[in-house]
């Protein structure tokens, strides 16, 4: 492609919603969009075209110190988020890395462990010394986990026995420990483990081919007859209830995700457009492209505002599940759009890699599906406002 030129509205945010955050929040904001710039975009389609998850930006990460940014650091519900979509403008596969780790794994222990768990665990989290992955979905169970989980644990005086196979699961393959949510058998409720990988009879087996967040590193586990001392089930966590009181964080967490993947297509149309020259001027002149472009901008403005005003309620302790599902199924379903617009903008160039674009397209159809599908978050919702349940 032609050398880069200095543009004008450097990213998506059209109206200026980082404005809301403090100054200092602000500055940080900048910091990691810059150290991203300069250390994540430059490898980021190499191990995506690989399939290879780059272990040597781990110590680094640690460095720029990232983990837990609102119940740690005390940071913004809305910088959280839009530090969670500046990962994923720079690349979704370090950003579901991050959201695995920081979201789904430490908000495990941070809800549903005891304090004196918390004590001995979070320091080596928070650090990146412990590298940790989340195990709820199952080669079964899927959206319908809630009540069908078939990994099971059973008391054994001072241990627990945990069997079963859990599907998806990121970070697994080199994880330290996983969070596995298994059904007690006494009782039928789920209940949360934190699992030593090292443990006999846990194994995690990669899986190959996929086409959307080829760098993240999701497993098979099986768990046969794996020995777990009673002091490592996390003790508030005894119900799906209480799993989903991570899910319901994390599912905004994916939204934003959608955020910065609308950011991603939106930086990497508008350059080509500005760029690609045809009919002996830029394609950027011609009005088709301009509705395009126009309507990435708007799916994403209007997707930033939404995340705005959930994220202003989640810092009042107001945001309800029902949000937080509608927030989910909104912006993926703009964020599918945009990436379609985007990649049609550059056509042919659109298929590969080599021009940013292709694995942007690839990376959203993964968003689109996880931490609740599309539809499900639909029904979710429509339970809210109907008072109806469509979900058998």
């Amino acid at each position: 492609m032609p050398e880069a030129t200095e543009l004008p509205y450097a990213d998506g945010d059209f109206f200026a919603f980082e404005a809301l955050l403090s100054e200092k929040e602000r500055d940080r904001l900048h910091e990691v969009r810059e150290w991203l710039e300069a250390n994540v975009q430059p490898i980021a389609v190499d191990f995506w075209n690989r399939g290879e998850f780059p272990h040597e930006l781990i110590p680094r990460l640690a460095e720029l110190d990232i983990v837990s940014p609102v119940r740690r650091q005390g940071r913004s519900n809305l910088l959280a988020g839009l530090l969670h979509a500046e990962f994923t403008r720079a690349d979704a596969s370090i950003a579901t890395f991050m959201g695995v780790h920081d979201g789904l794994f430490t908000g495990s222990l941070e809800l549903l462990a005891s304090r004196e768990q918390q004590e001995e665990w979070l320091p080596d989290v928070y650090a990146l010394k412990k590298i940790g992955a989340f195990a709820l979905t199952e080669p079964l169970g899927g959206s319908d986990v809630a009540g069908g989980t078939r990994t099971t644990a059973q008391r054994d005086g001072s241990s627990w026995i945990l069997n079963g196979a859990k599907r998806w699961i990121g970070n697994a393959t080199f994880s330290d420990w996983v969070v596995v949510y298994a059904r007690d058998v006494e009782d039928n409720q789920v209940k949360a483990f934190l699992v030593d990988t090292r443990l006999e009879g846990y194994k995690a087996t990669k899986i190959e081919n996929k086409i959307s967040l080829r760098a993240v590193q999701n497993a098979d586990i099986t768990l046969e007859d794996v020995v777990v001392p009673d002091e490592f089930k996390l003790a508030h966590g005894n119900s799906f209830r209480d799993t989903n009181k991570v899910l319901r964080a994390t599912r905004l967490s994916v939204a934003w995700q959608a955020v910065g993947l609308m950011m991603a297509a939106f930086d990497v149309a508008r350059r080509y457009a500005v760029e690609r020259l045809q009919f002996g001027r830029p394609i950027a002149s011609f009005q088709l492209v301009q509705d395009h472009l126009v309507t990435m901008l708007g799916n994403t403005v209007s997707s930033l505002g939404l995340m705005v005003r959930v994220s202003q309620l989640a810092e009042e302790g107001q945001a309800r599940d029902e949000q937080s599902a509608l927030a989910k199924a909104v912006t993926t379903a703009r964020m599918r759009e945009s990436v379609a617009l985007g990649r049609a903008i550059l056509g042919g160039n659109g298929i590969v890699t080599d021009y940013g674009m292709a694995k942007v397209f690839a990376d959203a159809e993964a968003v689109f599906s996880y931490e609740g599908t599309h539809e499900i978050n639909t029904l979710v919702t429509g339970r809210a406002i109907t008072g109806i349940s469509a979900i058998v």
